[in-house]
């Protein structure tokens, strides 16, 4: 029996926080902008198209943008106003369908194959989409248009900024053939780096690789890479996504020496997360601490409770349980966080089918 084929947008705001921070300081527009931590301490969690054409990208220490980009521009984030903003457009997506998958504030899955306006082509709405999103907000967004989720991700990502893709199930494994896996969704530099020490480079070398083989080399995640390879992926669009974490973090103005002030740090973020659990009545069963040391070397620690972490002195004990495992401390301290998350939830299986409306030429 033919799998039913679905009609799955991807729509992904033009790099939203710093597009924000332009729209709303005229100064700002056309001049290459960071949003972020300070210049000397940061760390850029935006950037503007301006600042990617030096190389600067998020993630990226401030002082190492401000070498690729020395007019580099630095504005303190405001996440009240991109939330504000993101639940704006959540009611766009919302006209067309309950369907909507949030990844983050700028980006989302939309399953447009039963739609509440009756349009039969998934291209027509992600264009209504885009052009409702510039005239209520001022920004721009693209947008991929497939029939699952993995392609329709790719899609949105090849006409960016302000551009829209479709790639169809005669399109989908020849698409995915003539692509680096490094650009796949969900193939990180690590797991990219070893494709590469295996000879995957590309789409069509991953194809080439016998299932067992890569579940050999990258356990239950070979099954997923075997089915991408083939424009494969029957994930469905999970409205109202399970919370599946909660966290805080901070880079200090200067370097943590003490043990002491690292307790002292994670105490606080502690109570700080454990207040936004308390206040949602949400809670985790994972406690991670993050500690990242002034040289940027990162190190992660974890550990899984038979019961959720409540109120703030279970959390506190927690974290500092953790923490005191890379006492003493062999180097400065710039950077503390504290995470609670919940167990991984199951994904149920998608549905029905049809027409993808016209697909651009490829690129």
């Amino acid at each position: 029996m033919t799998a039913p084929i679905r009609k799955i947008c991807h729509v992904d705001l033009d790099a939203f926080y710093a597009s924000v921070e332009q729209r709303d300081d005229p100064a700002l527009r056309g001049r290459p902008l960071a949003v972020g931590g300070s210049r000397e301490r940061g760390v850029v969690a935006a950037a503007s198209y301006e600042a990617r054409r030096f190389g600067v990208r998020s993630a990226m220490p401030s002082s190492q943008a401000l070498r690729l980009c020395p007019e580099l521009v630095f504005v303190k984030p405001r996440f009240e106003v991109y939330r504000a903003i993101s639940r704006q457009i959540r009611g766009i997506y919302e006209a067309y369908t309950p369907l909507v998958e949030p990844l983050s504030l700028d980006e989302a899955y939309l399953d447009v194959t039963e739609n509440l306006k009756g349009i039969p082509w998934a291209s027509r709405i992600a264009t209504e989409i885009r052009a409702a999103i510039r005239a209520e907000t001022g920004l721009t967004a693209s947008a991929g248009v497939s029939y699952n989720k993995f392609l329709a991700k790719l899609a949105s990502d090849h006409r960016k900024p302000d551009g829209q893709f479709v790639i169809t199930p005669e399109m989908g494994p020849g698409f995915v053939e003539g692509l680096e896996v490094a650009r796949f969704h969900g193939v990180g530099p690590a797991t990219a780096a070893k494709m590469h020490r295996l000879g995957i480079r590309t789409g069509r070398d991953l194809r080439e690789q016998p299932l067992a083989v890569l579940q050999q080399h990258f356990g239950k995640a070979g099954a997923h890479f075997h089915a991408i390879a083939r424009g494969e992926d029957d994930r469905p669009v999970r409205p109202d996504r399970p919370r599946r974490s909660s966290g805080s973090e901070t880079t200090y103005p200067q370097d943590l020496t003490e043990t002491a002030q690292v307790e002292a740090g994670l105490a606080a973020l502690a109570a700080e997360v454990s207040d936004w659990c308390e206040r949602h009545r949400w809670f985790g069963r994972t406690v991670t601490v993050k500690l990242r040391y002034a040289d940027f070397r990162t190190v992660t620690r974890s550990r899984t409770r038979p019961a959720p972490v409540q109120g703030r002195e279970a959390l506190t004990a927690a974290a500092l349980d953790l923490v005191r495992g890379l006492f003493p401390l062999r180097r400065p301290v710039r950077l503390l966080g504290v995470t609670v998350a919940a167990a991984e939830a199951t994904e149920e299986r998608a549905q029905p089918s049809f027409d993808f409306g016209p697909a651009p030429p490829a690129a």
